[in-house]
Formats: structure tokens, sequence, C-alpha cells
């Protein structure tokens, strides 16, 4: 049994082993408009959502947590 939030929010891109983190960084990650790139959860300005700063931050990543340019 998961916590009720993890269950029902969809926001979050999921696999079949769980969620789609950073390669970098390790922060869960969560799908763009066009579902095709994902992207950290509310980024600010190089941010990450914990406030740490990260390079990876704006960047697109592909669905194993890497960037374009990794």
């Amino acid at each position: 049994m998961t916590y009720p939030a993890f269950e029902s929010n969809t926001d979050f891109a999921e696999t079949r082993n769980g969620p789609v983190v950073c390669a970098s960084c390790g922060c869960r990650l969560q799908q763009g408009d066009g579902r095709a790139a994902w992207f950290h959860f509310a980024p600010m300005a190089g941010r990450d959502a914990r406030g740490c700063l990260v390079e990876c931050a704006d960047a697109a990543h592909d669905a194993y947590g890497r960037t374009a340019g990794a």
C-alpha cells in the first residue's frame, strides 16, 4: 500500500517499475504538455522543488531521466 496522494496523482510520469526520476539529481519528474519530455516538478530559476540549485532543473529529460546534453 502506498500513500494515497501518490495513487491518485496523475501529473507524475510513471513507468512499469515506478516514477521517472532525474538521472543527475534524483528528483521526481513530471510529463510536459506534449508528453514527449519530462521536467522537474515546480522548477524555480534553476532550482528544483526542494530549493536545491541543480543544472538540469529547467531542462527537458527523456523517459530515462537524462537531459539532452547527457
